[in-house]
């Protein structure tokens, strides 16, 4: 991290009482306001081995969880800034989202690298698995995709099963995947890198991790506080991830995405989500990161940071401000403290979850579809007196008070 110059210690002591921000919501750093050329547009500028993979892939990258039909023009706008790696799963707005991607690729299909997944379970067989990368090709418009992932995985069984593992050696013999891995961010995630780290079953990683994740980022924060962070692992297992060469892709980055929250702190040094993406690449453990990309000023925005490794003291300062305005409300991402707490089985952190696609990223309709996939959800937390998950959270959020209207608006 770059010590403060004079310029930054004037210009955060004045914005101490939390008032902040000097510019616009359109604070980009490096884009000229009001610019059309297009030569004057942020761009890639540093591509990333994905670890044994060896593929050249562009350090912050496309994905496209909220991707929608009639989106094309936003995967070949990031296409043409130089993003190369395009992330999608088989569960994406009912297919929509890789439909747009194989429409948005037609006759480009060797300049980008494609990553579907499937959310599978134990139980699955390998022909139900099949089944499902064959209709992700078809959306594609492909014949393979180049990583395949087994996705969200929180249950360590979902990788140590026979018809996962035979699928991938079916599906690779077929040509119809070139590499493959898990996903996760859920609170079993360490369990389940780990198994698959030690069994080698993973060439590429694709894990939540962002500031908030960073026992030492947290440390600073909650100084003289009661509540620690207590997921230390995660580091640990990158590390461990980065020496058996498996690629690893960062996801959630933004910890929960509330820009809006941030706009009035940003200035020409820089935004939010910048400082976010620095932190991140910052990480040597870390090959590039994925980031769910829903318009084209936000892909030029984002793409300031791309070749930057480097937090400044601006940067940590806005990240220290987006975690002081949020982190009474924000679920930490493979958590899972309070999983066992709720004597209904509510899967709390998944509940939590989906409230922060519909209120965070705005997206009700995604949030909803999310929320119909959670085996318990929050129906019973509306009769619950709420004492039994009452201290049940590290960080001190008040479960108890987000369950109950999560259901109300998502049930």
């Amino acid at each position: 991290m770059t010590a403060p110059n004079r310029r930054d210690i004037l210009k955060w002591g004045s914005a101490a009482g939390v008032t902040g921000g000097l510019l616009s919501t359109n604070a980009f750093a490096s884009v000229p306001n009001g610019s059309t050329n297009a030569k004057t547009l942020p761009e890639v500028k540093k591509y990333k081995t994905l670890g044994r993979t060896g593929l050249k892939i562009s350090d912050i990258s496309f994905g496209s969880s909220r991707l929608r039909s009639g989106q094309e023009n936003v995967v070949r706008h990031a296409m043409d800034r130089g993003i190369n790696y395009l992330d999608s799963a088989h569960s994406y707005q009912g297919g929509q989202s890789e439909t747009v991607i194989g429409n948005a690729i037609k006759g480009k299909r060797d300049q980008v690298y494609l990553v579907s997944k499937a959310h599978t379970n134990a139980r699955w067989t390998t022909e139900q698995i099949m089944k499902h990368l064959e209709e992700s090709l078809k959306r594609l418009k492909t014949d393979y995709v180049d990583v395949y992932l087994n996705h969200a995985v929180n249950d360590v069984k979902r990788m140590q099963s026979e018809e996962w593992q035979g699928f991938v050696e079916k599906a690779k013999e077929q040509g119809k995947i070139l590499f493959t891995g898990m996903s996760g961010h859920a609170g079993r995630l360490n369990k389940c890198l780990e198994y698959s780290l030690d069994e080698d079953l993973c060439d590429v990683i694709l894990v939540s991790y962002n500031f908030g994740q960073d026992p030492s980022f947290l440390a600073n924060l909650t100084r003289g506080m009661d509540r620690i962070a207590r997921q230390p692992d995660l580091p640990k297992l990158l590390e461990k991830a980065k020496k058996k060469n498996v690629g690893t892709i960062a996801m959630k980055t933004l910890s929960g995405a509330r820009l809006n929250d941030m706009r009035d702190y940003e200035t020409e040094e820089g935004t939010f989500a910048q400082a976010a993406f620095r932190w991140v690449l910052s990480d040597a453990n870390v090959d590039a990161l994925i980031v769910t990309m829903t318009s084209k000023t936000l892909i030029d925005e984002y793409l300031v940071a791309s070749g930057d490794e480097e937090v400044s003291y601006y940067d940590n300062q806005l990240l220290h401000r987006y975690a002081q305005l949020n982190s009474a409300t924000q679920c930490r991402q493979g958590c899972d403290d309070c999983y066992g707490s709720c004597p209904y089985n509510v899967q709390i952190a998944d509940v939590l979850r989906t409230r922060m696609y519909a209120t965070d990223y705005q997206d009700v309709e995604m949030a909803r579809a999310e929320y119909a996939n959670i085996e318990i959800d929050g129906k019973a937390c509306l009769t619950c007196s709420g004492a039994p998950c009452k201290d049940a959270c590290t960080y001190g959020i008040a479960i108890a008070d987000l369950c109950a209207p999560t259901h109300r608006m998502l049930g």
